[in-house]
């Protein structure tokens, strides 16, 4: 994992004779994962680009869930096999040490941000914190889905052939929308735990 790994098993396993070649060439463990994320997330973005002005001024919620799925696993696919670069991306999102590294990266996404604006627009009716749960449940739906094709692949495990990259990403397309499309439950407002949530500070604290 992440944490467990060290630089100097890092530096082996790239075929450095010097086991400081991590610090040498990066910096800190936390300089060299940016520049993994950096690496994988360029392409990322320039595939997300090309999607999201496709789809400049569409009210079609799929076509902006289309512009959150695609990009990485199309970015996946032109790895070959094995990748690592999904379960390394969900790693990031689980370490309270090195997610913000992963966040950092996506913030500076400019064709995220307009997918994601987009995607709220076409269900304006939606209340603000039930947007918010369905934007976690999307990410979680990306990042663990395709973190498990990827470890699938690499095993070999049985019934990949019901799978191309392409059919795997349809079928999350399809799941996400539906996400974004089911209906809601109103909170109760006798709800206590509601009240409570009220109540509390703007900061959480």
């Amino acid at each position: 994992g992440v944490v467990a790994v060290s630089n100097r098993q890092i530096s082996e396993a790239a075929g450095q004779g010097n086991n400081t070649a991590v610090g040498y060439h990066f910096g800190t463990k936390a300089d060299l994962l940016t520049a993994i994320v950096r690496r994988h997330q360029d392409d990322i973005e320039r595939r997300r680009e090309s999607l999201v002005a496709a789809a400049a001024g569409s009210e079609d919620v799929r076509a902006w869930v289309d512009c959150l799925v695609r990009p990485t696993a199309e970015h996946l696919a032109s790895l070959g096999i094995p990748t690592w670069w999904a379960r390394l991306s969900a790693q990031l999102v689980a370490d309270p040490m090195f997610r913000h590294l992963l966040a950092d990266e996506t913030l500076r996404s400019e064709s995220l941000r307009a997918a994601i604006e987009a995607l709220d627009r076409c269900r304006p009716e939606l209340p603000a914190p039930v947007r918010e749960q369905r934007d976690m449940m999307t990410r979680q739906l990306i990042t663990y889905g395709y973190a498990e094709r990827e470890q699938a692949l690499a095993a070999r495990s049985p019934g990949l052939e019901r799978h191309t990259w392409e059919t795997f990403t349809i079928g999350l397309i399809d799941a996400i929308t539906g996400l974004w499309l089911a209906p809601w439950t109103p909170i109760p407002p006798t709800d206590p735990e509601a009240r409570d949530l009220k109540k509390r500070p703007k900061n959480g604290l």
